[in-house]
């Protein structure tokens, strides 16, 4: 039996399934984000991304997801591409994590992420660490987990599940909410 919008092993979810492990985030709403740099890559190109900088701009959609390529991630990258121009309407950057490497995200950057958003490269799960997004079972791979951020740096909002239907639509919803919000 094949899971199709699953992209870890059939393994995996089954233990996650059985072991009580669903998806979390450390980070509350109100906390302190870490900042961080990293390689990336937007349309086949890489370049080094900072958080900081993108906060100049507005909030920030952070992503992590497990694997590039895999069925669900590809699935999520595609919905997070068409939803990209809402999300620039809003102010928002949206940028996506994993472990995998650079030469593998230029190619995910132009397939899955469609030339719309950035996708960078946590050789090393460092950035997963301080977001408290790696995978439980497996450290040295992301778990599905989405903040946005507040432009002051802060956690405005997370969602944490292993399935990629709702972080596109929550995260857009946080920022439309944010926008709606925000100082004028």
């Amino acid at each position: 039996m094949r899971l199709k919008n699953c992209c870890l092993p059939l393994g995996v979810c089954l233990l996650m399934a059985f072991a009580g492990g669903s998806a979390r985030a450390a980070l509350a709403v109100g906390a302190p984000t870490p900042d961080f740099t990293a390689d990336a890559a937007r349309a086949g190109t890489a370049f080094r991304f900072s958080l900081k900088e993108a906060l100049k701009k507005g909030p920030v959609v952070l992503y992590f997801y497990p694997k590039a390529f895999t069925s669900g991630c590809t699935r999520e990258a595609h919905d997070f591409a068409e939803a990209t121009p809402k999300f620039n309407a809003l102010d928002a950057t949206v940028v996506g994590v994993s472990n995998d490497d650079i030469e593998t995200l230029k190619k995910f950057s132009v397939e899955a992420c469609r030339d719309k958003f950035a996708v960078a490269a946590d050789v090393g799960a460092r950035i997963m660490k301080q977001y408290d997004a790696a995978l439980w079972i497996k450290p040295d791979m992301a778990d599905r987990i989405s903040y946005v951020i507040s432009p002051q740096g802060t956690v405005l909002y997370v969602y944490s599940s292993l399935s990629p239907d709702q972080h596109v639509q929550n995260t857009l919803k946080a920022v439309e909410m944010w926008r709606a919000s925000a100082p004028k």
